[in-house]
């Protein structure tokens, strides 16, 4: 399986997904710059965490408007898997590939720390390796994480199991303690804490590798045939 890590000027999580695919999770992996058209020959693809275009305006709100985006887009309606991380969430809600916003963190401070996730949907192209409530150890960093949306949609979420990842505990002020959320599809996932960061003992947990498995696991259950 072959990934795509999208690079933006302001990016500082795209080497960290890099090697987290390349090293930990042992598939190809190549950078792809936000000013490229086309993601022919990938199989996925990751939205990194950092500060694309400096979050002038509102955090993602920029990037959206790249060309690579175009590509992102048509990627995620031919039903390929593309993941979007802390500001990679954030420009998926503006690009309208899942609904909500994002606000300032309760508390107007940036967050950064480990913390307990609880598996609300186990039965995603990118959670298949975790147990149904299992709680889980990811590292969080992000001053815009406090997920946000009407009445109407978190009950059509919560309806259609879009709700992946709840924090254990309240951190950022999220609406019913969302961190990461699926398109109805369920091939687009939106996540604020960073499984990359999580893919090895040595970080403190390894808990994120079993998302990247996840997704690997069902291409190939898609892709590989055997006689």
């Amino acid at each position: 399986m072959k990934f795509a890590v999208i690079v933006f000027p302001g990016s500082n999580c795209d080497s960290d997904m890099f090697f987290a695919i390349q090293d930990a999770l042992g598939e190809e992996v190549a950078y792809v710059r936000h000013d490229e058209t086309s993601l022919e020959g990938f199989d996925g693809v990751l939205l990194p965490g950092g500060f694309s275009y400096g979050d002038y305006l509102r955090s993602g709100a920029i990037a959206c408007f790249s060309p690579i985006m175009e590509a992102v887009k048509q990627f995620a309606e031919e039903g390929k898997p593309v993941l979007g991380v802390c500001n990679g969430f954030q420009m998926l809600l503006e690009l309208g590939l899942l609904p909500g916003a994002m606000k300032r963190n309760d508390g107007l401070k940036f967050i950064c720390r480990p913390a307990e996730l609880k598996v609300d949907n186990n039965k995603t192209m990118f959670t298949s390796a975790y147990e149904q409530g299992e709680v889980i150890i990811v590292p969080v960093a992000h001053g815009e994480g406090n997920y946000e949306c009407d009445e109407e949609t978190l009950a059509k979420l919560e309806a259609n199991n879009q709700v992946v990842f709840r924090y254990s505990q309240a951190i950022n002020g999220s609406k019913a303690d969302i961190a990461g959320i699926t398109n109805e599809r369920g091939n687009v996932l939106g996540m604020m804490p960073h499984p990359e960061r999580a893919v090895e003992s040595l970080l403190g947990s390894a808990d994120g590798l079993r998302l990247f498995q996840s997704i690997v696991r069902n291409w190939r259950e898609s892709h590989v045939t055997t006689s």
